[in-house]
């Protein structure tokens, strides 16, 4: 008999609705007279990031990459594939990466190598989780959301093999195998 599924919520709509709001204060803060490129991760943070640039208060794009490194497991497999790459060209552009949890740095490590390649002016990464116990990766974080234990969480964008990313709120998953 499989174990049913169930989630406790860690973080409410309403905590992560004020953090995004501070964040997006503190980056239009820090980016005030400089256009800025935002670099959402598919497919985890396209909530977090919807949010965070409509409280933006500067000039900013959006592009998109897409790399996988989970697949349907829960734990990351060391291996990152380019899925998708950006339409934008971010040379000598201020680039903010924006990504839904940090774990072990991996998969953000790889993709940060590779933005710089591309020469961008600046280039500096928002999270909406971070789970800095699991880090493998040194990972300067320049903007965080909220600091969680190691468990897998789903829920505001973040999912379990395609489910929970509608939940409004940030929930750990109990009882799957």
């Amino acid at each position: 008999m499989k174990n049913k599924i169930k989630i406790k919520k860690i973080i409410s709509q309403a905590r992560i609705k004020r953090r995004i709001r501070d964040l997006s204060e503190q980056i239009s803060k820090d980016y005030a007279g400089r256009e800025l490129i935002l670099v959402g991760i598919l497919k985890g943070s396209f909530v977090f990031l919807s949010d965070l640039m409509r409280d933006l208060k500067v000039d900013h794009q959006v592009d998109f990459i897409s790399v996988a490194s989970y697949g349907s497991a829960t734990k990351a497999s060391g291996i990152v594939r380019m899925l998708k790459d950006l339409s934008i060209n971010i040379q000598d552009k201020e680039v903010l990466i924006v990504e839904d949890v940090i774990d072990s740095g991996l998969t953000l490590s790889y993709i940060v190598k590779n933005l710089l390649t591309r020469q961008p002016k600046s280039l500096n990464m928002v999270a909406l989780l971070d789970k800095k116990k699991k880090r493998k990766a040194l990972i300067p974080l320049k903007y965080v959301g909220f600091e969680i234990p190691d468990e897998f969480v789903v829920g505001y964008g973040l999912d379990f093999n395609e489910r929970f990313r509608n939940l409004p709120f940030i929930a750990k998953l109990e009882g799957r195998r």
